[in-house]
């Protein structure tokens, strides 16, 4: 059976088990991110970042890899477009949802669940809103003909899905006026019965994150969310996270043979 190290916190983890749901997959669970579950996590992959996925012995790290491994390695329900067009542009909507979408929504949440010593730096919130912006009115206008995002249920929403379900909740929502196309996405895709048991998962999580055994006061940066919040002006509020010692950096994440 696979293993997979993943976080109900973690987007990129909930997308991966989205994908392993879709395809009826058996897998192993494992809390990657609970300290005491870390030298395991570390083992798999150096980074320490979930998800990171074992199957017969060989480990695949970084959720589009995992995604590209499991679709070709198991056939059954495929998350690509046979077109190869429309899966070039699922691939990437799949990419901003892991390098825009994220670093946006990641960014902002620091004071939603982690011991912060300090309040959002001003006008964080406000950028957030202006980029987010811009990107539902693209997804609006990629569900002018189709129900899902790049015509049947694909990677681009499994991957969207875990990010844009937080949207509300990080006051950074997209408008049922302005955004229905959007909006009515947003109820078909919970609508399925991966997406709900993925949206209880995260629920029962939240609901006792005080109690969980993860890092709440070291915020994890990686490439994307460091650009983000340095092109929105926030250079020096980042500096200060540095020199005050509220940083971990990933590892190298060199392939294993």
């Amino acid at each position: 059976m696979m293993k997979l190290f993943d976080n109900a916190f973690s987007p990129f983890a909930r997308k991966v088990r989205l994908v392993l749901d879709s395809k009826g997959l058996d897998y192993e669970a494992v809390d990657g991110l609970n300290k005491g579950n870390a030298a395991e996590l570390e083992a798999a992959n150096e980074r320490a970042e979930v998800p990171a996925l074992i199957d017969d012995g060989y480990t695949v790290i970084n959720s589009s890899h995992i995604v590209s491994y499991l679709e070709h390695a198991y056939g059954q329900n495929p998350v690509y477009p046979d077109d190869p067009k429309i899966r070039a542009q699922a691939l990437a909507w799949e990419r901003c949802s892991d390098t825009v979408i994220d670093a946006i929504l990641v960014d902002i949440s620091y004071w939603v669940w982690a011991d912060r010593p300090d309040t959002m730096p001003d006008g964080l919130l406000e950028k957030a809103r202006h980029d987010l912006e811009q990107i539902y009115n693209a997804l609006e206008d990629a569900l002018a003909h189709h129900d899902f995002i790049c015509g049947d249920l694909s990677i681009a929403d499994l991957a969207l899905f875990p990010q844009l379900s937080a949207v509300f909740a990080l006051k950074v929502p997209f408008s049922k006026d302005r955004h229905q196309r959007l909006s009515l996405w947003m109820k078909r895709m919970r609508a399925l019965s991966i997406c709900e048991a993925d949206v209880m998962r995260l629920q029962n999580y939240l609901a006792t994150i005080s109690d969980q055994n993860v890092e709440r006061q070291k915020i994890f940066w990686r490439g994307d969310r460091i650009e983000w919040v340095l092109a929105a002006g926030h250079h020096k509020w980042f500096m200060k996270e540095i020199e005050e010692g509220r940083v971990n950096w990933p590892g190298l994440g060199i392939p294993k043979l």
